[in-house]
């Protein structure tokens, strides 16, 4: 399995730190100047991509490699190389009248800044030109070129960096190129190590029990499984914050001088939302899945939400799911996450579960009312536990056992919840039981 250590980077000395900006600084320049050549040679050949590769990207090795290292020149051309090739893909998909998957023309790659305006320091290092150390003093060293090498602190052509936090995957069979950067909102240098670790980290599930999940806006996972347990992910909580930090930031971007678009603080708000919203979809995948794995769980599914939002979503629902909670990267964090317990993911489509009355079966004659769903037949139950219930019953041919008390989880910055599930914790509050479904229970919970 392909996966990544980030991490932030701490130079030793401000000599070291120079060194580092002064490496990255030429990664820039030896990327733009490889770009300025290629996007010259596109245009010269009315976008023919032959021309492309003609630029003299051998020249510009040497120029830069005193600085960098040569293998370090190669990476950057290589990285250009490669968003090149995924430019001139996505143009050929966008001329292509059968792929509909590419709707806006590409742009071919851009440019890492200007000397005067403050180049996006970025490089890459080769995967053989540095090492990472785990432990109670973590560090990382690098190759430089020979013009930095009398400037560090460390011996031969290595420049040797601590490491700032723990890695989530320090025992991996293999490390590809190492990416560095300098993050500007934060004022720290960090990076990506991309390695392979070994298929199924844990265990695989001893059973083949099924689990579906609602993804909501107010409540952003209602999970049913065929064991018969229910678990409810609340994230009013949640919403609130990120709608706090997306007011402060239009505040401030309504204070900005005539031209501007952005400043160190926004950029910075933008950054701390984005983590925040991440941090939480992360716990919750690990927490979710720890469960379902523990349930026996190997399979589970999860709506795709084009045909529903086509149908019945209103647009501050759609705001929410997609905008706050990024309905597309949750569940790509879901797949990826769940490999690594030996869980499949699946996508189907739930059109209508939110209104389907699991006891006469009526969409048109239900009514929602915030958390609670009710039906004329005499039903009343939790509208996401409800639809995750009835949208598992519809994807599989197992039998559903009758209903557990669900579990209502709260977020508190850290953990979705505090204490093992043998305990009653604060944050882990248990939703009164429903009205009996004919199979069994589906929870009415409280309105969260």
């Amino acid at each position: 399995m392909k996966r990544s250590n980030t991490f932030a980077v701490r130079p030793l000395t401000h000599d070291d730190e120079q060194v580092l900006r002064d490496l990255l600084d030429a990664s820039a320049a030896l990327w733009n100047e490889t770009n300025y050549q290629r996007l010259m040679r596109y245009n010269d050949e009315d976008g023919f991509k032959g021309g492309v590769w003609d630029a003299d990207t051998g020249r510009l090795e040497g120029k830069y490699k005193g600085v960098l290292g040569a293998s370090t020149a190669q990476q950057v051309i290589g990285k250009n190389t490669e968003a090149w090739e995924s430019f001139f893909t996505l143009k050929d998909q966008y001329h292509d009248e059968s792929n509909t998957s590419v709707t806006e023309h590409p742009e071919p790659p851009g440019f890492r800044g200007n000397e005067d305006d403050g180049r996006v320091l970025k490089g890459v290092i080769r995967k053989d030109a540095y090492t990472v150390e785990w432990g109670e003093r973590s560090r990382l060293e690098i190759v430089v070129g020979e013009t930095l090498r009398d400037r560090h602190n460390s011996p031969n052509s290595r420049l040797r960096m601590e490491i700032v936090g723990d890695p989530n995957w320090p025992d991996y069979e293999d490390q590809s190129r190492l990416e560095l950067w300098y993050d500007e909102t934060e004022s720290t240098f960090r990076a990506s190590q991309p390695v392979t670790v070994s298929d199924g980290t844990r265990d695989t599930p001893l059973a083949s029990e099924k689990a579906a999940l609602d993804i909501g806006a107010n409540n952003l996972v209602a999970c049913t499984t065929t064991t018969g347990q229910q678990y409810l992910y609340e994230g009013r909580r949640l919403f609130d914050r990120f709608r706090q930090t997306t007011r402060e930031i239009a505040r401030l971007q309504s204070k900005l001088e005539a031209g501007r678009y952005s400043s160190k603080r926004i950029r910075r708000l933008y950054r701390k939302r984005t983590r925040r919203r991440d941090h939480a979809q992360e716990a919750l995948c690990r927490d979710l899945l720890d469960r379902l794995h523990e349930d026996g769980v190997d399979t589970v599914y999860i709506g795709g939400l084009t045909d529903v939002l086509e149908t019945h979503w209103s647009v501050k629902t759609n705001a929410k799911t997609h905008n706050f909670w990024s309905f597309k990267k949750f569940t790509e964090r879901l797949v990826c996450t769940a490999e690594e317990y030996g869980i499949s993911v699946k996508v189907r489509s739930e059109a209508w579960t939110s209104q389907e009355c699991p006891q006469c079966g009526s969409t048109d004659r239900t009514t929602r009312h915030q958390d609670t769903l009710t039906c004329p037949c005499g039903f009343e139950g939790h509208a996401d536990l409800t639809a995750s219930d009835t949208f598992l019953r519809r994807h599989t041919e197992q039998t559903v056992r009758p209903m557990a008390r669900p579990v209502r989880f709260e977020w508190d910055d850290h953990n979705w919840s505090g204490l093992p599930r043998s305990h009653e914790s604060p944050k882990e509050q248990r939703t009164d039981p429903s009205t009996v479904h004919p199979d069994g229970n589906v929870a009415s919970g409280e309105s969260a």
